[in-house]
C-alpha cells in the first residue's frame, strides 16, 4: 500500500467518527485568501510558511517553538500566509495546532491567513476547519474524484473558506479549475511514490489560467531557490521543510523574503 492509500484509510475511519453536519456558527470573518496571495506584475513573490511537526519523508522536525510561537514568528518574518497540518497519524499534526495559531496572530493583530493543510474527502472536515479559524482549506484533487472536487470546492465557499486545490499533473489541473478554484497549488513532490519533479510542477504551473492565483509548493530550500522562483508565474511559493528544520525560523524567513522581491513577476 503506498503512504497515500495509507494516509486515506486512516482518514476515512477518522472522518466516521466526526459529527453529524451542522450549520456553521462561527462569527469570524475570514481573511481575503487570494487577495493576500494574489501578486501584481512587479511585486514581490509571496510565501507561504508552513508549520508541520513531521514528515513522511523527512521524519520528526522542530518542536520548538511551539506552533502558535511559530505562527507569531513567520507573521513577523514577512509570510503571507501560514499553512497548518491538521493530520496527526501521519504529520502529528492537530486541529489544536490550527486553532491556537489563529488565536495567537488574532491577540497580536496580524492578520495573515490561514490554510488548514488536511486530506479532505468529507464536508464535515471543512467545517472543523472553519471552526477552529482556517480563512483556507486545502483540496487534494488526486484524493479525490472530479465531481467531489467541485462539491466539496462549493461546500468550502458556502461555509467561508477558501478552497486551496492542490494539483500536480494537467488532468488534475483541469479538474481544479472546473472547481472553480480561485487558488491553485502545483506539488512538485508526487504524493504517491514521494519523488520530485520541479521541471513538470513548472510546466503545470505555467498552465494555470490569469486571473487565478497560482502557487508553487515543495522543494524550496535557500533563499537562492526562491529568487529563482520569484521570476516564474507563481504568485506565491510554500515553504515546508527548510523553515521547520529551525528552531528559529525567522532569520531563515527574513532572507527567503528578501529574495522573493527577486526579479520580480515574468510578464504574462
Amino acid at each position: 500500500m503506498s503512504l497515500l492509500a495509507s494516509i486515506l484509510e486512516a482518514k476515512g475511519r477518522e472522518v466516521a467518527l466526526l459529527g453529524a453536519l451542522g450549520p456553521s456558527e462561527v462569527r469570524r470573518e475570514p481573511i481575503d485568501a487570494v487577495t493576500a496571495l494574489s501578486r501584481p506584475r512587479g511585486a514581490e513573490l509571496h510565501l507561504v510558511a508552513e508549520i508541520k511537526l513531521r514528515s513522511p519523508s523527512a521524519g520528526p522536525l522542530s518542536r520548538a517553538p511551539t506552533p502558535p510561537e511559530r505562527a507569531l514568528a513567520y507573521a513577523r518574518a514577512g509570510a503571507s500566509m501560514i499553512s497548518v497540518l491538521c493530520d496527526a497519524p501521519f504529520f502529528d499534526g492537530s486541529w489544536d495546532h490550527l486553532e491556537q495559531a489563529r488565536a495567537a496572530l488574532d491577540a497580536a493583530g496580524a492578520a495573515v491567513p490561514l490554510l488548514a493543510k488536511e486530506f479532505v474527502i468529507d464536508e464535515r472536515q471543512i467545517q472543523v476547519a472553519r471552526r477552529r479559524g482556517a480563512d483556507a482549506i486545502l483540496l487534494i484533487a488526486r484524493i479525490v474524484t472530479r465531481p467531489r472536487l467541485l462539491e466539496l470546492a462549493a461546500h468550502a465557499r458556502s461555509v467561508g473558506v477558501e478552497p486551496f486545490v492542490e494539483v500536480v499533473d494537467d488532468a488534475e489541473l483541469d479538474s481544479a479549475v472546473a472547481a472553480q478554484a480561485r487558488i491553485i497549488g502545483v506539488n512538485a513532490r508526487d504524493l504517491d511514490t514521494l519523488a520530485m519533479d520541479t521541471a513538470s510542477a513548472r510546466r503545470v504551473l505555467d498552465r494555470i489560467p490569469l486571473g487565478i492565483v497560482a502557487v508553487h509548493l515543495s522543494g524550496l530550500r535557500e533563499a537562492r531557490h526562491v529568487a529563482e522562483m520569484s521570476a516564474s508565474r507563481a504568485d506565491a511559493a510554500l515553504i515546508g521543510e527548510a523553515l521547520m528544520r529551525d528552531d528559529d525560523p525567522g532569520p531563515r524567513l527574513r532572507a527567503m523574503v528578501q529574495a522573493a522581491k527577486g526579479q520580480g513577476k515574468e510578464a504574462r
